[in-house]
């Protein structure tokens, strides 16, 4: 009985347990993604127009973004409470709107029913907080492959849920907004005890690498099952047991990861009777740099940029690691003898642990805020437009590029989060760079849009995608790394507002501007040519709404040209948080490497 407790501990305080379980948790927060298939319904039931119907898709981004009150919340509350929250949150909110769409509820006003869209939307924040803050603290040597994970899953819930819609679909188009209310609320709470710091740091094996390796694998069995299902699924009109066995595979291929925990679980068991004495990598090849206010080792590592000379930042990376390490070891002595006295500055320097009121004043924080802000507004751009976009080049199968950008976003965090770690781990370079090649790709994607050349539609959803993706895997990593895991849940959620920053002022303004204005311009041309040949009578017969709308590639040829050139402006300030942070991913990696 003794050894099945044990065996039931240590599978319940596994770090790939709880990596499994936030897996889940992320599959049930892409509920923003779906409401393009919720606001039919609320439209038809509500008799909204489509100036209602944007104002409550504002609600929605606001809601999908603000995460200052969960940031705040995760310093005082413990995790499984906060998820708690946002589980009652995503129920109250989207189930009063499913209880007036069905008129169980009397119908409140709009802003009210903006303010319950937000309300359920926001409980995605609480949801990955706690998944982003948890993981990542169970696997400090791993940031980059946990985050482009999680984050990839968020981006794919929007597809998971609604293949699990089409199994439970109804005559009630309503059912969606039910199961949005009820399914991830559900999840959350039956996962909230699991999804926690476990001491990852200490269970480090050499079998990481192909654990990682296999949940890769998954990852893009996953995302081309999906791709093809929707595709099936919208050529050809299947039967509800078809559907059935869509649906059942891809529970399959969710739940099939959980075997990592359980192998490792009973793998140690076998070697090793005493769950406290698994056999891990040695201390010295993952222990994280641990600092606190009164380890004289935090002081001087706080010193070194100020007390090395200037040259030594010009040497080869392992001659410039062995003169810090000199530099270090004589402070540490000369401290030690009394010899000097070691002033600190004031506040943490960078890789220590900041609170967001001291990470705001520093210079790296916003060139990483500002440089995402660029790249991901401009690629929220795309994603906002992209039915006009088609539309206005002629396709009619317009929802194909949505769901082909939705999987493409999921790769592109997913491979954003390996490509960034290979570069951090296997060659000590900052994090950032990945950042630049992403918005690099990303320039080139929306120059394909503006020129709207054959086939161009397919390969600007690639690249926008795949660039957008990345950096939602790179830049919570790149925080970490930069600014300390103790108060990442408020940094994480105040960096995610550059996001409704950007599509605000991108689309918003700029994109919606500049269509509006073609528009015009296209609809005066063919008032003046039916003015020439036809009757006034004839002319105010087609004088339509219709008329308004744009055609061509000049609809967004302006538009992805400034976004063009924001993506390199992007670049440019994540290539100078790459000069400013060399040093610092030198000491955080380049030990690692020797």
């Amino acid at each position: 009985m003794g050894r099945v407790k044990d065996l039931i501990l240590t599978f319940f305080n596994n770090r790939w347990l709880v990596f499994v379980a936030a897996m889940w948790i992320q599959s049930c927060a892409g509920i923003g993604y779906l409401f393009g298939s919720i606001s039919p319904v609320i439209k038809s039931s509500l008799n909204y127009n489509q100036k209602q119907v944007a104002r409550l898709g504002v609600a929605k981004d606001l809601g999908d973004s603000v995460g200052f009150l969960a940031g705040s919340m995760s310093e005082i509350l413990p995790l499984w409470a906060l998820l708690l929250v946002g589980a009652v949150q995503n129920f109250v909110g989207y189930g009063w709107v499913w209880l007036i769409i069905t008129g169980r509820a009397p119908v409140l006003p709009l802003w009210v029913m903006c303010l319950l869209i937000f309300i359920g939307t926001n409980g995605e924040t609480y949801f990955n907080t706690v998944a982003l803050v948890s993981c990542v603290q169970n696997f400090p040597k791993s940031r980059g492959p946990v985050v482009g994970i999680l984050k990839g899953f968020a981006g794919l819930g929007g597809a998971i849920l609604t293949q699990i819609y089409a199994l439970v679909k109804s005559p009630d188009s309503a059912s969606l907004i039910f199961m949005v209310a009820v399914g991830p609320s559900m999840v959350v709470i039956s996962l909230m005890f699991i999804v926690r710091p476990v001491g990852g740091h200490r269970q480090l094996r050499t079998s990481d690498a192909s654990s990682f390796s296999f949940i890769y694998c998954i990852c893009l069995i996953l995302a081309a099952y999906l791709m093809g299902v929707m595709l099936v699924e919208d050529l050809v009109d299947l039967s509800q047991t078809i559907v059935q066995i869509f649906t059942a595979i891809l529970f399959v291929l969710l739940v099939v990861p959980i075997g990592i925990p359980l192998w490792l679980t009973f793998s140690s068991d076998r070697r090793n009777p005493n769950p406290n004495e698994e056999s891990l990598l040695p201390e010295s090849e993952y222990k994280e740099p641990e600092r606190s206010e009164h380890d004289p080792n935090e002081i001087i590592f706080s010193e070194l940029e100020d007390e090395k000379p200037r040259e030594v930042d010009l040497l080869p990376a392992s001659e410039r690691q062995k003169r810090i390490l000199q530099l270090q070891s004589k402070l540490a002595q000369a401290a030690a003898e009394g010899a000097v006295r070691i002033k600190r500055r004031r506040g943490p320097h960078r890789g220590e642990d900041f609170d967001l009121t001291q990470a705001l004043i520093k210079a790296d924080f916003w060139l990483i805020f500002w440089s995402l802000l660029l790249g991901s507004g401009s690629g929220l751009t795309v994603i906002d437009n992209l039915g006009q976009m088609s539309e206005s080049l002629g396709y009619d199968n317009t929802h194909i590029f949505v769901s082909m950008i939705s999987i493409w976003n999921f790769l592109g965090r997913v491979g954003g989060g390996y490509f960034s770690e290979i570069i951090v781990r296997d060659y000590a370079y900052p994090r950032p760079v990945a950042m630049a090649v992403a918005q690099a790709i990303m320039a080139v994607g929306h120059l394909f849009f503006a020129m709207g050349w054959p086939g161009a539609m397919y390969i600007g959803t690639l690249l926008i995608g795949l660039g957008y993706g990345a950096h939602w895997a790179i830049v919570p990593a790149t925080a970490s790394e930069l600014f300390g895991l103790k108060k990442f849940g408020a940094l994480y959620n105040f960096l995610t507002l550059a996001n409704p920053a950007g599509s605000l002022v991108f689309s918003g303004v700029i994109a919606s501007y500049i269509y509006d204005s073609e528009a015009e311009k296209q609809a005066a041309q063919r008032h003046q040519q039916i003015t020439n040949s036809t009757s006034s009578f004839l002319t105010k017969l087609f004088d339509t709404d219709d008329a308004l709308k744009c055609e061509g590639s000049v609809c967004f040829f302006l538009t992805f040209m400034i976004m063009s050139g924001l993506c390199i402006i992007a670049l440019i300030l994540s290539l100078i948080l790459v000069r400013r942070t060399k040093v610092v991913y030198q000491n955080l990696y380049g030990r690692t490497r020797a």
